[in-house]
């Protein structure tokens, strides 16, 4: 009786262990996929719209042959001999003035709490509206350091590199299928770099030294997406976005392509709004909300390690999807009401 007893408890530990794994392989497969379908739809996007837009231009224009080559040889021409300082325009003056294109959009919002058609899709409803001025002096001052200190001399290191292995400025561009596939690559590369070494910035010995400042926005503004104490910001943000087009010996018109991406992202995941039609920035600003969930970008080595189960049992996680209507989430999936309300 006991020895069948034991048996029964072995088997049903076992069966349960292989419902878990089970359970673990179907979230991971299924993250998986969520990221294919993110990259695969922006390729599509991006495959669509450069042929559209190619073919408006040529006709507007009345340009012949290949309309972004010749485009390129213009600008090739007339930095001819001057490559770094075409580089340095490319790859940091391109994405400075991205990003506070749309931060500038952004800080209207924060700072004012209108236009109210923009702040109804505020993910943490009760916080930032409208932002604390003296907090937002203090990340900007911050933020500008980090660019103009940090970002700035390693893009410089960036070309030498660059450089030393190839010719980053080179007369002819990518094949639009090649930039694509290698956009893909980059991506990888970051999801890879960004989840390790962010998780390695919330170990406890760090994290107190120097993740800490960036975690002062427990609901964060897009600006504060590159607000952090500067090792972080070499290791965690520069580094993961740098790694893959130094590997890969890209053009710079590939590589100025993607830190524009890269930071476009990054700003609509500390955005604090979940707008229509944009990706959604639910599970990094879960991760600002909790601290230890939610380290990656696309989700797939969080489901792989298990530091997104806490977040998949929130109302979060059912919101985080591509917002296709004109209600906000936090009005179509509501918080579950506490007891005695």
């Amino acid at each position: 009786m006991v020895e069948t007893a034991g048996s029964e408890k072995r088997e049903a530990k076992r069966s349960s262990a292989s419902g878990s794994q089970q359970e673990a392989a179907g979230g991971l497969w299924d993250s998986v996929k969520k990221a294919a379908f993110v990259i695969g739809s922006g390729i599509l996007f991006l495959a669509a719209f450069g042929n559209s837009l190619t073919w408006h231009l040529q006709k507007f224009w009345g340009a012949s042959g290949d309309f972004w080559q010749n485009l390129w040889t213009k600008v090739y021409l007339a930095f001819q001999g001057h490559d770094a300082a075409l580089f340095f325009l490319g790859t940091m003056l391109a994405p400075t003035l991205v990003f506070w294109a749309l931060n500038g959009l952004l800080l209207l919002v924060d700072t004012s709490g209108t236009p109210s058609f923009i702040t109804r899709y505020r993910i943490q409803e009760d916080k930032n509206s409208p932002v604390d001025p003296v907090k937002l002096r203090q990340a900007v001052k911050a933020v500008l350091f980090n660019q103009v200190f940090i970002s700035g001399p390693m893009v410089v290191a960036v070309y030498c590199l660059m450089s030393w292995r190839g010719d980053p400025c080179g007369p002819e561009l990518p094949t639009f299928h090649w930039a694509l596939m290698e956009l893909a690559i980059f991506s990888i590369s970051e999801e890879i770099l960004f989840y390790y070494s962010h998780r390695l910035f919330h170990h406890p010995s760090l994290y107190k030294h120097f993740h800490k400042q960036h975690h002062e926005w427990t609901a964060p503004i897009g600006v504060v997406s590159i607000y952090a104490h500067p090792l972080e910001h070499v290791i965690s943000n520069m580094l993961p976005v740098i790694i893959g087009p130094v590997l890969m010996g890209s053009h710079i018109t590939t590589t100025t392509m993607w830190y524009c991406l890269a930071l476009v992202s990054t700003t609509i995941s500390h955005c604090g709004y979940h707008l229509p039609f944009l990706p959604s920035p639910e599970f990094h600003d879960f991760h600002h909300l909790r601290f230890n969930q939610c380290y990656g970008v696309f989700g797939v080595l969080d489901r792989l390690h298990g530091t997104d189960s806490k977040f998949r049992q929130t109302k979060q996680y059912e919101r985080h999807t591509l917002l296709t209507s004109l209600t906000p989430l936090t009005q179509s999936i509501p918080e579950t009401p506490k007891k005695g309300q």
